[in-house]
């Protein structure tokens, strides 16, 4: 195996080390839970972290500007997602956990 790989490998592992600690101290880490379960990076995380972040600001300024049907910007995270991830399943969890509250309420409405 090369030895990029194998770094690559102990780096995710020693990430999903850190989260399965926060998850038994927490039961309500269901999004750490999702992470895990699909062995996704700490880069994919920080990458779906900043989608979100963005699609809230732009939840914030179509709210401001009277949009009422959010619909297309649901399509954008769904495109966005990592590979596996079910939509449905990563809104709930995020919800559980408390993670972009104001964004998963509403997309939990186009599920």
């Amino acid at each position: 195996m090369d030895m990029n790989k194998v770094l690559e490998k102990i780096s995710k592992l020693e990430y999903h080390q850190k989260l399965l600690l926060k998850i038994i101290d927490n039961k309500n880490f269901e999004f750490y839970k999702l992470i895990v379960d699909h062995s996704l990076g700490e880069k994919d995380v920080t990458k779906f972290y900043r989608m979100c972040e963005t699609l809230s600001k732009e939840l914030e300024e179509q709210k401001a500007e009277g949009f009422v049907y959010f619909h297309p910007l649901y399509n954008k995270f769904i495109s966005g997602l990592h590979d596996g991830l079910r939509p449905e399943d990563v809104v709930q969890a995020c919800k559980r956990q408390g993670l972009f509250l104001t964004l998963m309420e509403e997309f939990s409405k186009y599920q």
